[in-house]
């Protein structure tokens, strides 16, 4: 039978409003009177159309007519709750970049940042300036230092630097608090739940590795204990929705108490009761924040609908679902999680049987079902991941079929191992029966994100989601079991030119002058046809990323700027030996440069200072690493890249001015900062300058992110110059001084930079800085990768592109 979608454009009636008002908020009050001027409209020409009593109606709208009432007034609804929201965000934004002091309750899980701060969001009660607090009413990002008490319904006060959010984001103002207290700490089941979370967690970290720091994650979604490679491989295998709270969770807690009950003999209706039961007491131990609500009711709806056997309400039930959220919080309809719930809710009901059904020609029934639900959700997300997402896991689906049996055993056994915490033996046996699935599950994202093209790079936007989407539909239609009518389409010119055509179709049920055409058979040949194109590109992007990738780089060069984005990654070379000055803010853009490059071993890696641009892409190059030369750390998550990279068998020491050894033939020597310095204690100022010469290796010095402040210090220690090439100082900013380029005199000055950066840099009095030293200026935004080396004296250029 066929499935009503009407409801659907309800839900995108829905969204689209609340897209419209959360990124353009003075649209909301035009938006509801437009709105409800349409409704009223709609329902006088309902009421006109009916006719006289006891007449039959020729003008009435049916259906039609009722589902438009129901979108207009939908869509009143959510520019109403905008609308009203909106003067009390506004007194919140205006704060922005001045120190406020605030109280409030804590409305989801604190977690940890990579800047090493709690970050939560909270409900606030009050805000202004410190001492002179007034009623408010708006949700806050908090980011706090670590400490204990940061659960869920409690209520808090910081104070702290608040700053503004971008458009559509559900937090009116984000609070860097310098100072955070508990005011009152989380009580009732809240309270219940974080003493189980924390025991549990406590119990599982007793356990090795892999799997220990996972299986919180699994059982409660609760990633505290989950290292940040242990992290990046689930990102790239697609394993990431395992470790926090997510629709599979939620749908395997359903399941589980669903056929639970039904083992024990209950019938439908216990069944039900039971699953949403459970849910209900899922939710409320892992937290009950807005993504874990929005998660449960999404998978739940879908899960029963397709456990009582009814798959065509689904769709409906999902829409509904979906307008009702959106109602009571319409900036969710901007937050990637909410889509991919919803999309990979709607794929599980509509489209992971039809391609089951597809798969069933070429294998057997299970097989096909374990390869459909996962592909289904992959193929259905991909476009929206290629929205806001730099990578797309290739090995998502096979990742998926091979941890997914071990996910739900994990989930409910880890559960269990929770509510089991006051009876500690049960606990234990519990704990370390999850143990088993969830290092398979560990074991599985770390080979297989190790695997050759694991991920493929692109460039986040409108137009990559475009081309990601037309591939995803061409693999759906190549796999679907589609009905494929013929249509007649007449050819008057068969008859003349083509005699025997036309002797063969008259009197066989075709017209004579006319032939069938299949335009779903058309269809699917040209979706068969760019899936082959794809995989020929793919396929040809693998050799050269893999056994050839370095046949596209000349022999000759010593020194290299990878492209990765607004970031810093070089390298030096000299007699066989790398040094890797900083990484760049992700692992995948400079794995790529390292493989091209033929590049296993570190050597020599200088993390010059803790911002993201510069360490975000530490994972490519752990446990590939001797040495490791570091600025001044300033806090916990600054520690924990250094105990992660010592772990890897690295040996870790501070950088500071005067140190000195050799690469290859080449020698390096470290000219900034001065060892206890107090002026310049930490961050960009307190980057670590190396110099290298020699052994092939032009004169180079790589300044990192010092400002002009700092740069003026480091003229002062600095000797004769005649540097062939300079690194410039944060990606070209305009914080420059020109006295120490003047002393430098660099033949060429490497500017590390992302296309089209939100900084404007490279800044133009920076460029023009440069060129009145005589510096040829190369930019990895216009010119890709850059190559420099030595012969002879002359210093050789190869760029990956022409640009100037």
């Amino acid at each position: 039978m066929r499935r009503d979608l009407r409801l659907l454009t309800l839900a995108g009636a829905a969204w689209g409003t609340a897209l419209a008002c959360v990124y353009v908020p003075d649209l909301a009050w035009w938006c509801a009177i437009g709105a409800g001027v349409g409704t009223v409209a709609v329902v006088a020409v309902v009421m006109t159309g009916r006719g006289r009593p006891g007449q039959p109606s020729t003008r009435g709208p049916g259906t039609g007519g009722g589902l438009l009432i129901v979108m207009l007034a939908v869509s009143a609804a959510v520019a109403l709750a905008v609308a009203f929201a909106a003067p009390s965000r506004e007194d919140a934004a205006s704060w922005e970049g001045r120190v406020v002091e605030a109280t409030g309750t804590i409305a989801s899980s604190a977690v940890p940042g990579t800047d090493g701060r709690l970050w939560m969001d909270v409900q606030l009660s009050g805000l202004g300036a410190p001492g002179h607090i007034a009623p408010a009413d708006a949700p806050v990002r908090v980011g706090a230092a670590a400490g204990d008490g940061f659960e869920l319904g409690a209520d808090v006060r910081v104070m702290g630097e608040a700053a503004a959010t971008d458009p559509g984001e559900r937090a009116a103002l984000v609070v860097y608090a310098s100072d955070a207290q508990i005011e009152r700490p989380a009580a009732g089941a809240f309270a219940v739940a974080a003493g189980l979370k924390t025991s549990f967690v406590a119990r599982s970290a007793r356990l090795p590795e892999p799997g220990a720091g996972l299986l919180p994650g699994l059982a409660v979604g609760d990633t505290r204990a989950v290292s940040a490679q242990l992290a990046d491989d689930m990102r790239a295998s697609g394993l990431s929705h395992l470790t926090a709270v997510s629709g599979a969770n939620c749908a395997i807690v359903v399941g589980a108490a669903f056929w639970g009950t039904a083992l024990c003999g209950g019938g439908r209706r216990l069944r039900v009761a039971v699953g949403v039961l459970s849910l209900a007491g899922f939710v409320v131990i892992v937290t009950p924040e807005p993504s874990v609500i929005r998660a449960s009711v999404m998978s739940g709806v879908a899960m029963l609908t397709l456990l009582l056997g009814r798959p065509r309400a689904g769709p409906g039930m999902l829409a509904l679902c979906a307008t009702g959220i959106l109602i009571a919080d319409p900036w969710l309809a901007a937050a990637p999680g909410f889509a991919l719930s919803v999309v990979a809710s709607g794929a599980l009901v509509l489209l992971a049987r039809p391609l089951a059904d597809g798969l069933e020609r070429g294998m057997p029934r299970p097989v096909a079902v374990a390869i459909g639900v996962p592909l289904a959700a992959q193929l259905a997300c991909a476009p929206i991941i290629a929205l806001f997402a730099e990578q797309q896991s290739l090995i998502g689906v096979a990742a998926n079929l091979i941890a997914e049996p071990a996910a739900p055993v994990a989930t409910v056994i880890g559960l269990l191992g929770c509510l089991a915490e006051p009876v500690p033996v049960v606990a234990d046996l519990l704990v370390a029966a999850a143990w088993l699935p969830s290092a398979w599950i560990a074991a599985t994202a770390e080979v297989s994100a190790a695997l050759p093209s694991a991920q493929v790079s692109l460039v986040p936007g409108i137009a990559s989601a475009g081309v990601v989407a037309v591939l995803c539909a061409a693999v759906a239609i190549v796999l679907l079991r589609l009905p494929d009518p013929s249509v007649r389409l007449c050819v008057p010119f068969v008859a003349r030119r083509a005699p025997s055509v036309a002797r063969r179709t008259h009197g066989g049920g075709v017209p004579r002058g006319e032939r069938r055409w299949r335009p779903v058979r058309l269809l699917r040949m040209l979706s068969f046809g760019a899936i082959v194109v794809v995989l020929a590109l793919g396929g040809a992007r693998l050799l050269l990323t893999g056994p050839f990738a370095t046949s596209t780089a000349p022999d000759g060069w010593s020194i290299a700027a990878c492209d990765v984005g607004q970031g810093d990654a070089l390298i030096v070379r000299s007699a066989g030996r790398v040094a890797l000055i900083d990484t760049g803010p992700e692992p995948g853009p400079l794995e790529d440069c390292l493989r091209s490059l033929g590049i296993g071993t570190i050597d020599l890696l200088v993390l010059t200072h803790f911002d993201l641009d510069h360490v975000g892409g530490v994972a490519a190059v752990r446990g590939r690493t001797r040495l490791v030369l570091h600025g001044p750390s300033g806090g916990q998550a600054d520690r924990r890249i250094l105990a992660d990279l010592a772990g890897g068998g690295a040996e870790v020491d501070e950088g500071a001015a005067g140190m000195r050894g050799t690469l290859g033939d080449a020698s390096w020597r470290v000219r900034w900062p001065l060892r206890g310095s107090v002026a310049f204690p930490s961050g960009n100022d307190a980057s670590v300058v190396v110099e290298f010469d020699g052994g092939g290796v032009p004169r180079s010095l790589f300044l990192g992110d010092l400002s002009a402040q700092s740069q003026r210090a480091l003229a002062r220690s600095l000797g004769a110059g005649g540097y062939a090439v300079v690194k410039v100082a944060h990606h070209g900013s305009a914080d420059q001084d020109a006295g120490l380029y003047d002393a430098l005199r660099p033949r060429a000055a490497l500017i590390s930079v992302g296309e089209g950066n939100d900084y404007g840099h490279p800044r133009r009095e920076t460029l023009a800085l440069l060129d009145a030293t005589g510096a040829r200026v190369l930019r990895t935004d216009r010119q890709g990768r850059l190559l420099l080396g030595l012969r002879d004296g002359e210093l050789l250029l190869w760029t990956e592109r022409s640009g100037g």
